[in-house]
């Protein structure tokens, strides 16, 4: 009995996992690491608590060189609506809407064709879609501003089309890689239990390239959002509150003067549009893009 015990005990000493000496070692780096994402997180977050520290802090105390004020005050983000600022704010999610909508209106039966379908000249088509990449508005900044001169649409109507056509070819390219990664079996099954294929498209094909969707929305939406030479060329003798919000926060800075004070609260309020999208779009980013991965 003792020799089994032994035996036992051994055995007992041998499977017990004995503390791992690189333990150490690895929290030590998990620690390194985290501490430098914070770090560099910190170093992004910097101006922007710069802004809303500066938007607000009270006139008089605007030029001190204290980093933050003896109070706060909140009167730049009320008294920034006088000046029109919420028609400047409308015009600019009017745009930005407006472009995301007609690049998704377009890019995605684009995308569609050219991935289920080997045409000739394919590869040309999709070489020319991202040729057109490589072309600045600012680069056609004049042809640009005598077409729609000549064609006197609205500045409105005008700014979407140009933000919506120097963002459908990035639009189609995405969409073109997810739609093309999807099995075109799925839309087969579909076809044969009795959907069309524009039924196959919406029920099948959209929902899985959600993630793609999602993505040229995204970066549709902010780079409308953000654009800025345009907008200002084709604004120009417009009223101020029926200007884009890019070009209504540069009017802050004057000549002789600069309001900073409605400058940093205008840039803290034209940042949170973007942010809500973030809110509200992140879960079914994450959604679509694990939605394959249980069964």
């Amino acid at each position: 009995m003792s020799a089994v015990a032994t035996r036992v005990g051994a055995v007992t000493d041998v499977d017990t996992p004995l503390p791992s000496r690189r333990l150490r070692p690895i929290r030590r780096r998990t620690f390194v690491l985290s501490v430098l994402a914070y770090g560099i997180a910190l170093l992004f977050l910097l101006p922007y608590l710069e802004m809303i520290v500066t938007a607000l802090r009270p006139h008089d105390q605007l030029l001190a060189a204290n980093l933050l004020p003896t109070h706060f005050s909140f009167s730049n983000f009320t008294t920034i609506w006088s000046t029109g600022f919420g028609g400047n704010l409308l015009e600019s999610l009017a745009i930005a809407g407006g472009a995301t909508g007609v690049v998704l209106l377009v890019a995605l039966p684009a995308a569609y064709y050219s991935a289920r379908h080997r045409f000739r000249g394919r590869s040309l088509f999709l070489l020319l879609v991202l040729a057109t990449q490589m072309l600045q508005p600012a680069a056609m900044l004049v042809g640009i501003q005598r077409e729609f001169s000549n064609f006197g649409l609205p500045a409105t109507l005008s700014l979407i089309l140009v933000n919506a056509g120097f963002n459908l070819a990035f639009a189609v390219w995405i969409l073109n890689a997810y739609i093309s990664s999807i099995p075109v079996e799925l839309e087969e099954a579909a076809m044969i239990d009795g959907t069309s294929r524009v039924g196959a498209l919406a029920r099948v094909t959209v929902p899985l390239a959600a993630p793609g969707i999602v993505t040229a929305l995204i970066f549709t939406f902010i780079a409308a959002w953000n654009e800025f030479i345009v907008a200002l060329t084709l604004s120009l003798g417009l009223p101020t509150n029926h200007q884009p919000l890019t070009v209504a926060i540069n009017n802050y800075i004057g000549e002789y003067s600069v309001d900073w004070g409605h400058l940093f609260a205008g840039a803290v309020i034209a940042t949170i549009p973007v942010i809500v999208l973030f809110a509200v779009i992140e879960g079914r980013v994450v959604g679509g893009l694990t939605a394959g991965s249980i069964k």
